[in-house]
């Protein structure tokens, strides 16, 4: 009774954060764009060369956005006609590198495999970045994505003058936003929740502790469907470091956890078609085995 009252805990909790984090973000992200010129942040993201996609990496290290914060920006990047390469190296850099996950990296382990974890996560992301531009991912982007610009197809969107009317315009495409990907969130949290209530920790160190060649990737798989918010983080690397697992497999499951949960794998089928969600999978799972063989190698 108790794992179910705290698997339903659970569930209330994240998804109320999330839809509150949905709609404050995105509100945020509609009123900012409409003091930025659509032309303007389209000329930053989308310039040729690496350029646009360092300004994305940066743009997505310096926010403090968990992962399925980064999917109101994503809409706004989308929805401004940015570029698929720059939004791909934003969604992967933002849950991955923003400051309180290197933070909370610098702090479990030293600046040392800080620096290791930060040079990894940025340019996997970048490469990740280009091979989706590469490929034309922008074929796979949902065509519901563009549905807020409907209304300027045959000409300029209108913009309210004062701030109470951006703000209220702000929050109705935040909110209009949060109806596309409602369903998807709802899901999405219920197997979290499962997983978090019903998965024995014990089970993840059997498969995943010291000595194990394969501890490494097999925690950077377990870590994916797992919702690792930041603050909590610290706590559970350090008594999952503490009970046998290699600092190289904590850290593996940290960035599988924080770059790719179930509730934004969810949250971005609304966005993207699955070619892209699993190519996004693929590339965190590959940073994590990386991070995770790197961080082993050099502090052993």
């Amino acid at each position: 009774m108790n794992t179910l009252l705290d698997t339903l805990g659970y569930f209330g909790f994240i998804f109320f954060e999330l839809v509150v984090l949905f709609l404050s973000i995105s509100t945020i992200v509609s009123l900012v764009l409409q003091y930025i010129p659509k032309e303007r942040l389209n000329s930053y993201l989308s310039r040729k060369g690496p350029t646009g996609y360092l300004l994305a990496a940066l743009l997505g290290s310096i926010t403090p956005f968990c992962a399925c914060s980064t999917i109101p920006l994503t809409l706004g990047l989308l929805n401004a006609g940015v570029a698929i390469g720059p939004i791909i190296t934003f969604v992967l850099v933002s849950p991955l590198l923003n400051p309180i996950i290197v933070a909370m990296v610098w702090t479990l382990i030293g600046w040392k495999a800080c620096l290791i974890y930060f040079v990894v996560c940025f340019f996997t992301a970048l490469i990740g970045g280009w091979l989706m531009s590469v490929l034309h991912a922008e074929r796979f982007v949902r065509k519901f994505i563009n549905k807020s610009n409907g209304c300027c197809c045959s000409g300029e969107e209108v913009i309210p003058a004062s701030l109470k009317g951006k703000c209220k315009k702000a929050f109705n495409t935040a909110y209009d936003d949060l109806q596309g990907v409602l369903i998807y969130l709802i899901i999405g949290t219920a197997i979290g929740a499962f997983i978090y209530g019903y998965i024995p920790q014990e089970w993840i160190l059997s498969i995943a502790g010291k000595g194990n060649i394969f501890a490494i990737p097999v925690a950077a798989l377990v870590g994916i469907p797992l919702y690792i918010r930041a603050e909590s983080a610290i706590p559970i690397g350090l008594a999952l470091a503490q009970k046998g697992m290699s600092l190289g497999a904590v850290l593996a499951l940290i960035i599988g956890g924080a770059g790719m949960a179930i509730p934004e794998m969810s949250m971005l089928l609304s966005i993207f078609k699955a070619r892209i969600v699993a190519a996004i999978v693929a590339l965190v799972f590959v940073t994590a085995v990386i991070g995770g063989y790197a961080f082993d190698w050099f502090l052993s």
